[in-house]
């Protein structure tokens, strides 16, 4: 466990907040004690709030200011600077990405993949290889024209500067590093 997210464990005193409540912005650096040790995580991205908030099954332990691309509207394709909308999964890990931390998400999915299709972005054999991706929860081709190399990073949330990824602060990715893992669910809603 990251040193800094011991730390702010063992000296959160907020109690835990419910799946359904509102996250004021005072919660922003506190974590709730009861849902330690963290299990069933998940990651919740609104990107009309500009928030991600890291959940332990149904309680929401921590929130973060993000960064994102273009926050209007679903990615649909290589160079639109869209943050993707829908539910993910964490398929690659880099520890030496330039942008401090990378947890890469499994963008395009089955359904892209069948969107760019119809719409003429896609080959149906790309089609089929992000689809076979998909239904095996590993990395979908990164290289269509739908785009790819969508995830979870640091060098900073206060701005929408991104090509369409979800950035936080350096400290804040460290922290989603120690317990976000390969497979785990990351959901982004509009």
């Amino acid at each position: 466990i990251p040193a800094m997210l011991t730390i702010l464990l063992a000296t959160a005193h907020a109690a835990p907040i419910a799946a359904s409540d509102p996250l004021p912005l005072q919660e922003a650096a506190s974590l709730a004690k009861a849902a330690w040790p963290l299990k069933s995580v998940w990651v919740h991205i609104d990107k009309s709030d500009h928030v991600l908030i890291l959940y332990s099954g149904e309680v929401a332990v921590k929130r973060y200011q993000t960064g994102l691309g273009d926050p209007v509207g679903d990615k649909v394709q290589q160079g639109d600077r869209k943050t993707p909308e829908g539910t993910f999964r964490v398929v690659t890990r880099n520890a030496k990405s330039s942008f401090h931390l990378f947890l890469g998400l499994s963008y395009p999915t089955a359904e892209d993949a069948t969107r760019g299709l119809h719409n003429g972005l896609v080959t149906p054999a790309q089609s089929r290889q992000i689809q076979e991706a998909d239904a095996a929860s590993r990395q979908p081709p990164w290289s269509t024209p739908l785009g790819g190399a969508i995830g979870i990073h640091g060098n900073g949330g206060g701005s929408d500067w991104t090509l369409g990824c979800i950035a936080v602060e350096d400290a804040e990715i460290e922290e989603l590093w120690g317990v976000v893992k390969m497979g785990t669910k990351v959901v982004i809603d509009p």
